[in-house]
């Protein structure tokens, strides 16, 4: 590892970690004051490559010069990595990237209740993400601050009051994505059956998301008003929702959400037993 100063470590060096640093980079950090602590040789090196970061297989003293350890690692994986890294980093501040993984749990194994716990998605990765935020009474204002700041070139963000309303953002925007590219899937299939090719049907897809989703952002209306001025009664949209509705697509897919919520929260209650 090197021994030049570093500001802030990451614990793992996936995807997640991969959008934030971007955003921290586009943000005029020095990549050189920025660790990474990842196991993997070829993601090491594929984090050196690309951002300039300084990487290590473990840790030493070094970790505890980071005033901000970002936990990105699988749940699973967190309990054994703790082990190794709380007394090196006691001092930090503690964000978390881990699905499920309360901050009761976590300031137990770290030692320290200075923890935020964040649910993201995979948009980020493009600066279009969406992250949900919580924040143990212990963060200070500042430290909450800095927290956004590290997030805003990512996407957006929400913070919320209660850590439970974290399995409620999971199963809305953190595997959100999904659920569109569900949908993509389905509208590629119909443009298919329907005689267009793949390739065409993706492009309308895509095209249409975007559009509706930047129209819904930008309009002052509700979503129902949006969708009640594409519904001619008897037009084509109308004969598509109608099918919809009498199918229980609706009804479904909000069931769909509560599946997810519940099992996020079963995944918090699995890492605590």
């Amino acid at each position: 590892m090197s021994t030049s100063t570093i500001d802030i470590a990451f614990i793992g060096g996936g995807n997640m970690a991969t959008a934030i640093i971007g955003g921290l980079l586009r943000q005029g950090r020095d990549a050189q004051r920025i660790l990474v602590i990842d196991p993997v040789a070829e993601q090491r090196q594929r984090l050196q490559d690309a951002l300039g970061v300084q990487t290590a297989a473990t840790a030493d003293i070094t970790l505890s010069q980071a005033t901000t350890v970002v936990w990105a690692v699988k749940p699973q994986q967190f309990k054994d990595a703790a082990s190794v890294y709380a007394a090196l980093t006691h001092g930090a501040l503690h964000y978390s990237v881990m699905a499920g993984l309360r901050t009761d749990d976590m300031a137990r194994l770290l030692g320290t209740p200075r923890i935020v716990r964040a649910m993201p998605n995979t948009p980020a990765l493009v600066g279009q993400g969406m992250t949900g935020l919580f924040a143990r009474p212990e963060v200070s204002a500042e430290e909450r601050a800095a927290v956004q700041a590290m997030v805003e070139p990512t996407g957006q963000h929400l913070w919320v009051d209660r850590e439970a309303d974290l399995d409620a953002v999971t199963a809305l925007s953190g595997s959100g994505p999904a659920y569109v590219f569900y949908f993509i899937e389905a509208m590629m299939q119909a443009a298919q059956d329907m005689g267009l090719t793949a390739e065409q049907g993706r492009l309308l897809a895509q095209a249409t998301f975007a559009g509706a989703t930047a129209l819904a952002s930008q309009s002052p209306d509700s979503p129902a008003v949006l969708r009640e001025r594409v519904t001619s009664k008897g037009g084509t949209t109308y004969a598509a929702l109608t099918h919809l509705e009498t199918a229980g697509v609706k009804a479904a897919f909000v069931a769909a959400m509560r599946a997810a919520q519940h099992r996020a929260g079963e995944l918090g209650d699995e890492f605590g037993r």
